[in-house]
């Protein structure tokens, strides 16, 4: 069932919520740190250019050489610190609207919760169900974790010396 959401937007909205083991102010720095090497912590092949970074506000653009042709998109990322940040993308495939919002748990913990929604341009943008959408971002999240995780246990290492 589609419906309309204030900001124009309808259909479905995705979401996805993981935990990690580091304290929000990591995690949010660690989020928003945008890099060209951010796909292969996804397992993913696309380049990404960073077009514009503030203290407010990130600009990127990723392209990727598919069987069916290029993909293309450019995000513009909204910082909101200490603990959110907004996304806006627009592509030759889909446009996506993403809120992100982390809240610090007991035990040094963070909680991302990941909400957003998808306009396909193209047929084959549809294929996935909205569970195996969430499954997929899930398991995205999971490998940014674990990087996550890995990096901030260096950062401790390096604290120590």
């Amino acid at each position: 069932m589609a419906r309309t959401t204030r900001r124009g937007w309808s259909g479905l909205e995705f979401r996805v919520r993981v935990a990690f083991r580091v304290p929000l102010d990591f995690a949010f720095a660690w989020c928003t740190d945008f890099s060209p090497e951010d796909g292969t912590l996804e397992g993913e092949t696309f380049e990404r250019k960073i077009i514009e970074r503030t203290p407010r506000r990130v600009v990127f653009e990723d392209l990727e050489e598919t069987e069916d042709g290029w993909e293309w998109s450019r995000d513009v990322v909204r910082l909101q610190p200490p603990n959110r940040w907004h996304m806006d993308g627009v592509g030759n495939v889909r446009d996506v609207t993403a809120d992100y919002r982390l809240t610090a748990l007991p035990n040094g913990r963070t909680e991302l919760e990941l909400r957003w929604r998808r306009r396909p341009k193209v047929a084959a943008a549809h294929q996935l169900t909205k569970a195996q959408r969430e499954v997929s971002a899930t398991r995205s999240w999971k490998r940014f974790r674990t990087a996550m995780e890995r990096d901030y246990a260096r950062t401790l290492r390096k604290k120590k010396r």
